[in-house]
């Protein structure tokens, strides 16, 4: 019965760290599902490329940079970004402003963990944050900014070939 007993507390104390884990990207998730962040032009890619700065809210500044990945796609398809300084803003890839609620089923599955999001965009320095891109907002969440890059031509025609959004030659 002791042996059951340690082993039982062994087994606790070897998954607990993925538990709390787990419930931190629950509490990502619901935090990304709202779509709370900002979005704003840092310099010119390699042709096809946005480089962004995404500015994310969460209670972890970890959990910000993980989401601001998901937020990036999500702005370049859903919001665009205005001009800054010499960098010029672009519109959403979605013509529609329902295209959201209207392709539910598809970006869900496309934004879900290991989604296919993920194949649009990388994290520019491995995802480190500037000193002044870490703001305290309140005493329980940051707003964090991180510098993407997302692969907008990849993005659009992956969405095409889906029948999500039409062709740049399809017309009016």
């Amino acid at each position: 019965m002791k042996k059951i007993h340690i082993v039982m507390m062994l087994f606790s104390f070897l998954t607990s760290p993925y538990i709390c884990m787990a419930q931190s990207k629950k509490k990502a998730d619901k935090e990304t599902a709202e779509w709370r962040y900002e979005i704003e032009a840092v310099g010119t890619g390699t042709q096809g490329t946005y480089q962004i700065k995404v500015w994310s809210y969460s209670k972890k500044p970890e959990t910000a940079i993980e989401q601001a990945k998901k937020n990036a796609v999500h702005g370049i398809i859903f919001k665009g970004f205005p001009n800054k300084d010499r960098v010029p803003g672009q519109k959403a890839l979605a013509q529609s402003p329902n295209l959201e609620q209207e392709k539910e089923d598809f970006f869900k599955d496309f934004f879900q963990d290991g989604g296919k999001y993920q194949k649009f965009v990388t994290l520019t320095n491995n995802g480190a944050i500037a000193a002044g891109d870490r703001i305290k907002i309140s005493k329980k969440e940051y707003k964090i900014g991180v510098v993407v890059n997302v692969n907008k031509d990849a993005l659009r025609k992956d969405l095409e070939d889906a029948g999500i959004i039409k062709g740049l030659g399809s017309g009016f």
